[in-house]
C-alpha cells in the first residue's frame, strides 16, 4: 500500500484545541500494516501523559509519528503543537518546533564522548538548556563527561539520552521505554529527574511497560488497544480501576 497523506479533511485545531500537544484522527502504517486507527487525544502543557497498552498496541507507533519520523507513515490525521501544525513537517522540523524524542534504543553516538554527545545537540539553533545546567541535572554525567558514550551502563546511557533531548529548546519529551533494562535505584533517578523536568514546564509523553510506575508518575493515562484508544483519563483512575488494568494491561 502507498497511500499518500491527506489531511484536507482534517478539523482544523489552531483555533479548536484547547490542548498544547492535539492529536487528532491519526492513522499510521508500517507498509502495508495499519498500525494506529484514527486516534484522538490531547496533551496539556506540562503535565505527564502515560501512554500505555499491551506489546503491538500502537505506542511506539504513536511516539514516531508526533516526531515525524519518515516511518510510519501517517496518512491520514492532523497533530498540533502549540498551534503549529506538525502533520505537515518533517522529523527535522518537527524537532525546530519542539518536539524531543528518546528512543527506546538511546542511540548515542559512537566514538563521542558524553560532552561530544550533547555539543552536538546543539550544533544548531534552537539551542535549550546549558552543558552545565544538564550536568547538575545529571552529576553522574559530569562525572564521566569525557567518557565514550556508548560505554556508559544503561541507566547512564538513558540519563544521557535525555540530556541531549534538553540540549535542545523543547517544548514535549517524547520517552519511548526510558525504564527498560534499569534497575529500581536508577528508575528512581530517572523519576525524580522527570518531576523536575515538569516543573519547568515541558509538557511529557511516556511510554513504559512498566505500568504502575509510570502511571504512578503520570497526570494522565491513554491506553491503546489494537491500534484504538480504550481508555483516556486520569492516572489515578487507572491505578483505582482493577478490572481496566487486568484487561489492557495484564497487571
Amino acid at each position: 500500500m502507498n497511500v499518500k497523506p491527506d489531511f484536507s479533511k482534517g478539523r482544523n485545531y489552531a483555533e479548536t484545541a484547547p490542548a498544547f500537544l492535539s492529536i487528532w484522527d491519526m492513522e499510521s502504517y508500517y507498509g502495508e500494516s495499519y498500525i494506529v486507527q484514527k486516534i484522538s487525544f490531547n496533551v496539556h502543557e506540562g503535565e505527564i501523559l502515560a501512554l500505555l497498552g499491551r506489546n503491538g498496541a500502537g505506542k511506539t507507533t504513536t511516539l514516531r509519528s508526533i516526531a515525524r519520523m519518515d516511518s510510519p507513515q501517517v496518512t491520514h490525521g492532523e497533530i498540533w503543537l502549540d498551534h503549529q501544525p506538525l502533520h505537515n513537517m518533517n522529523s527535522h522540523q518537527a524537532a525546530v518546533a519542539g518536539i524531543g524524542l528518546v528512543p527506546e534504543d538511546r542511540r548515542i553516538i559512537p566514538g563521542l564522548t558524553v560532552e561530544e554527545n550533547l555539543e552536538l545537540a546543539q550544533i544548531a539553533p534552537p539551542i535549550g538548556w546549558s552543558i552545565d545546567r544538564l550536568f547538575d541535572l545529571f552529576p553522574r554525567l559530569r562525572e564521566r563527561r569525557k567518557q565514550d558514550g556508548t560505554t556508559l551502563s544503561g541507566g547512564e546511557q538513558q540519563m544521557l539520552a535525555v540530556a541531549r533531548a534538553l540540549a535542545r529548546d523543547i517544548k514535549v519529551l517524547l520517552l519511548d521505554e526510558p525504564y527498560e533494562g534499569l534497575a529500581p535505584v536508577i528508575v528512581d533517578e530517572i523519576e525524580k529527574t522527570l518531576r523536575i523536568i515538569k516543573e519547568q514546564g515541558i509538557t511529557t509523553v511516556i511510554v513504559e511497560q512498566n505500568a504502575v510506575r509510570a502511571l504512578e508518575l503520570a497526570d494522565r493515562a491513554v491506553i491503546l488497544d489494537t491500534g484504538g484508544i480504550v481508555f483516556d483519563g486520569s492516572a489515578a483512575e487507572v491505578l483505582e480501576n482493577e478490572s481496566l488494568r487486568a484487561e489492557y494491561l495484564a497487571i
